[in-house]
């Protein structure tokens, strides 16, 4: 099943942003995965991370897959749409937020 047939919300700006996937024809009926994206300040940006609806969600290894798929999603999206620079490649190893 291929993920971008299910996502819900999308939005790529230079700032992050974000993606959500229904996870309903996954077999989690009304609930949600996110992929996204947090700006640190000075034109960097946070690693792409993951939240979803489910509780306990990453000790389900099938929703951690999903979760993979979704960053790796977002981020080629984010390459798509020109959002990102010699700031913003390769964010993996920084926090997720500047909080």
């Amino acid at each position: 099943m291929n993920i971008t047939e299910h996502i819900t919300r999308e939005r790529y700006e230079y700032r992050g942003g974000g993606c959500e996937l229904d996870l309903t024809n996954y077999g989690y009926e009304d609930e949600f995965l996110s992929a996204f994206q947090n700006y640190l300040g000075g034109g960097l940006l946070g690693a792409v991370a993951n939240d979803c609806t489910v509780a306990n969600w990453r000790d389900d290894k099938k929703l951690v897959r999903l979760a993979k798929q979704l960053r790796e999603h977002y981020w080629q999206q984010m390459q798509a749409f020109d959002c990102v620079d010699e700031l913003a490649e390769m964010p993996q190893d920084r926090p997720v937020s500047a909080y």
